[in-house]
């Protein structure tokens, strides 16, 4: 996934203050910034997979380990690289911090001043 040096997309839970902050951090750098919440987009295998190596993370690694789904349902248990895709994009609620891509960057906005990163 690839975007405009001048636009930041930015996948995220627009329930979260902190996911909104980014947001907020976002807009002050460029003028151009798109938002997709968490479970809308992206929905396809490739589309994770390009970000995910964007990130240069294992899908697990951005996953918040703390949700009740998670302990009950992925903890302790192994999976391929395809499964985790999966598990990403049909639990997309369980992505701990907003993603930002900007050009070929992309990095996870553990906290919303990571976004000047880019």
């Amino acid at each position: 996934m690839k975007t405009h040096r001048r636009e930041i997309l930015i996948y995220y839970n627009p329930e979260s203050s902190s996911d909104r902050k980014t947001v907020a951090h976002a807009q002050s750098v460029v003028t151009h910034v798109k938002t997709y919440a968490f479970g809308k987009t992206p929905s396809t295998t490739t589309s994770w997979q390009t970000i995910l190596n964007a990130l240069k993370l294992h899908p697990k690694e951005i996953l918040n380990k703390a949700s009740p789904y998670y302990q009950k349902h992925i903890r302790g248990k192994e999976f391929d690289q395809e499964s985790w895709v999966n598990i990403l994009r049909h639990n997309a609620n369980l992505i701990k911090a907003p993603i930002a891509i900007r050009g070929h960057k992309a990095i996870l906005c553990n906290n919303p001043t990571d976004i000047y990163q880019l």
